[in-house]
């Protein structure tokens, strides 16, 4: 993108001996140092994120099971409208001119030139809200003044960032561009002229966000395009039912970016379909303010959260067993600190740090099957227990489990296994 929009190079040396690599920018100053910038930008994502994702990370588009497809047959009707790169001409401008076009229709073909002409995945709100909730909403005070529907906000380098309104459903399309192609936004924009489709372009170090049809009388949307080496570092999910995702030529089949069909979460394809119809969801990583933020949210568009929050933490690919710093501001973490501090008020705790090891988590839960049919209403009895230990012991416990050589039959708790523990 850098070489070819300004005429800038970029090279990166790995060397695998020390686990570093040698990044050189051949430009202009100005540019060299908007490159350091985009780089720094990224690394506070790396920072964030618990794993890099494999480019085809997630769940395969795949057909609803018959039960549910006979159920929701309008669902793939919708998903045609994306995905199907057979669309004609003709059929793409009924959705933005005819007299039956609305503003949701225009989001279709928008999303069609994105995902079909430009190879981009389709995810997010959209997907949850229209494609398969079919759910519409305004601002009542708003109805009939769809400009005032676009808000502003200011980031950090004083760039102003349009959205939309909360109140309006679905707000925006969510793209991830692709990893193995130049995305050209210049010609992503030809492409809406050619459907007559207005566009304003605000560039951000790791995304593009789109605010189109700003004077059409259907209603502005935006629309974010997300930069794929960025899209690779989103490796958690807030609620289950914003995890859907949709692909060119994939035209009935629906796809999952995070995978969370997996021990100890289970959750399918036909389940989430199921909550967004009921419009419950559930909520899927420690809840700080940006997670309560996004929650109120869902509430105030007559959303139900059901359930105990779960934490979803990606498998390691490259490690049997990774450390999740747990925020501060979450109630897990809170819920802790309070637990902490009936065991003794000057207790302090520096951090949390949540284990992530599949194969321990696996055999523990197979484990507490087992012992589950061999007690009273198949109730293991498990207990969140704390158990302390010096700091170069830690990391054995992380990654191979308990050693259970020395497990203490006259201990407070008698003869026993702990396991699934947060380590203050």
């Amino acid at each position: 993108r850098w070489e070819a929009e300004k005429q800038v190079k970029i090279l990166v040396n790995n060397d695998p001996a020390t686990n570093t690599c040698e990044i050189t920018v051949e430009g202009q100053d100005s540019e060299n140092q908007k490159v350091k910038k985009e780089f720094d930008s990224f690394v506070s994502w790396l920072k964030r994120c618990v794993i890099i994702r494999p480019p085809n990370a997630g769940v395969q588009p795949r057909l609803l099971r018959p039960k549910k497809r006979k159920a929701y047959p309008e669902i793939e009707e919708k998903i045609s409208h994306i995905t199907a790169s057979e669309r004609t001409m003709v059929d793409l401008y009924k959705g933005v001119k005819s007299t039956d076009a609305t503003r949701e229709t225009r989001m279709e073909v928008v999303a069609w030139i994105a995902v079909c002409k430009f190879n981009c995945k389709l995810e997010g709100g959209f997907v949850r809200d229209w494609i398969v909730g079919n759910y519409r909403s305004r601002p009542i005070n708003l109805l009939n003044d769809p400009k005032r529907w676009i808000e502003h906000q200011i980031n950090a380098n004083g760039v102003n960032i349009p959205y939309i309104n909360k109140e309006v459903v679905p707000s925006d399309l969510d793209c991830h561009l692709p990893l193995n192609v130049y995305f050209d936004i210049d010609k992503f924009q030809d492409e809406l002229y050619k459907f007559d489709i207005t566009c304003q372009v605000f560039r951000q170090d790791w995304r593009y966000v789109l605010l189109i049809d700003e004077d059409a009388p259907t209603g502005a949307f935006t629309m974010d395009l997300i930069e794929p080496h960025v899209a690779l570092t989103h490796d958690r999910i807030d609620f289950d039912v914003s995890n859907l995702s949709l692909e060119k030529d994939y035209p009935r089949e629906i796809g999952m970016r995070i995978d969370i069909t997996e021990s100890p979460y289970f959750i399918e394809l036909e389940t989430i379909i199921e909550n967004i119809k009921s419009k419950h969801f559930q909520v899927l990583r420690p809840i700080d303010i940006l997670v309560t933020d996004r929650i109120d949210k869902m509430i105030q568009r007559q959303w139900t959260q059901i359930g105990e929050p779960m934490d979803y933490i990606p498998r390691p690919h490259l490690k049997h067993a990774v450390l999740v710093p747990l925020p501060s501001s979450s109630t897990l973490y809170k819920a802790l600190l309070q637990k902490m501090q009936t065991i003794g008020s000057s207790i302090k705790i520096i951090s949390i740090e949540e284990i992530k090891n599949p194969l321990l988590e696996d055999t523990y839960e197979s484990m507490k099957k087992v012992i589950a049919r061999e007690c009273p209403n198949h109730n293991p009895n498990e207990q969140k227990l704390f158990h302390g230990t010096k700091s170069d012991a830690i990391r054995g416990i992380v990654d191979d489990g308990y050693d259970d050589r020395f497990f203490n039959p006259i201990g407070a708790w008698g003869k026993c296994i702990l396991a699934r523990l947060p380590y203050p």
